[in-house]
């Protein structure tokens, strides 16, 4: 009888792998050791000021600009996504016109002309249209401080972008999954909500995170506006002191913790969507396993029944 030969198992070698990540080692050691022992980065003019309290109160405005800016947004743009999916061509239209004109605009500017918006009126008011019953008439300016103006402004642009991220999501969804809910008699607001959203959110959720990161850096666009925010604040601070790089690295490392911990919130929701998806489709397959089942096991019964 022969014996089989012994197979040698031989590992892959990737030389050029493992030369490419020396050369990139190599390359961020020179790059740290270039940044961390430069006199002329003055570290200690970072360390003085990042946890000094006027650049903590900047942050915190630009803390509240993204949260409060995401928040409506997301409220806004997804009236303006469902909008864009209704048959009816007169609010498919305008939600198609308010895309476009607040995606073409630049945001420094819709900031600029909403911050001068008592020059072109001088009340708001409140009551019925084309007529004279008004229940309320405020003073612009009193209106629309550097705060709200910031909102405002921001919440208009950043909806835009946020509608057609989620009507994307909503367009991957299968039309199958569109026809079985109607099938079921469901209303269209249950049908929205508990079927299509949860399978909409796989698509929507990386883009609409990419979008509220961007939110949180374009709030430094705010600075028009002359409102202490992060970067305005650090902008005052270095005008005064003349210590532009170690000051601008201070607002840096800032953001940076920011939209880490952003993307941190990012991969942990979408390992709960991952691991409530998989946990619904063991349950989904766990009653069709007990009914396959049945017939084997009274199969079985039958052939083992003692003969009378």
């Amino acid at each position: 009888m022969t014996t089989p030969s012994t197979i040698k198992v031989v590992p892959a070698r990737y030389p050029l792998r493992t030369l490419g990540a020396f050369v990139a080692l190599f390359v961020l050691a020179i790059v740290v050791q270039s940044v961390a022992f430069n006199p002329r980065w003055e570290w200690s003019v970072f360390a003085r000021w990042f946890f000094d309290p006027v650049i903590l109160e900047g942050l915190v405005q630009t803390l509240l600009l993204t949260l409060i800016g995401t928040v409506l947004s997301v409220i806004f743009g997804g009236l303006l996504a469902l909008a864009r999916l209704s048959s009816s061509w007169l609010l498919n239209s305008l939600a198609w016109s308010y895309i476009w004109l607040f995606r073409s605009l630049p945001l420094i500017v819709v900031l600029i002309i909403l911050y001068n918006f008592s020059y072109l009126y001088d009340t708001l008011s409140i009551g019925i249209p084309f007529t004279q019953i008004s229940w309320g008439s405020y003073q612009t300016i009193n209106v629309l401080g550097q705060f709200s103006t910031a909102v405002v402004g921001l919440t208009l642009v950043q909806s835009a972008y946020t509608a057609e991220i989620i009507r994307g999501g909503f367009l991957g969804v299968d039309h199958g999954q569109y026809e079985a809910a109607a099938a079921l008699g469901l209303p269209a607001w249950r049908r929205t909500v508990r079927i299509i959203l949860p399978q909409a959110l796989r698509t929507i959720l990386p883009s609409g995170f990419n979008e509220i990161i961007s939110l949180a850096k374009g709030t430094s666009m705010v600075y028009v506006l002359a409102m202490p925010e992060l970067f305005y604040t650090i902008q005052m601070i270095y005008n005064r002191t003349q210590e532009v790089i170690p000051l601008l690295m201070v607002g840096a490392v800032w953001y940076l913790v920011i939209t880490s911990v952003l993307s941190l919130i990012q991969h942990l929701v979408e390992r709960w969507l991952a691991r409530s998806e998989r946990r619904s489709a063991i349950n989904q397959q766990s009653p069709a396993r007990n009914v396959s089942r049945q017939p084997a096991l009274q199969t079985q019964e039958t052939a083992h029944a003692p003969v009378q």
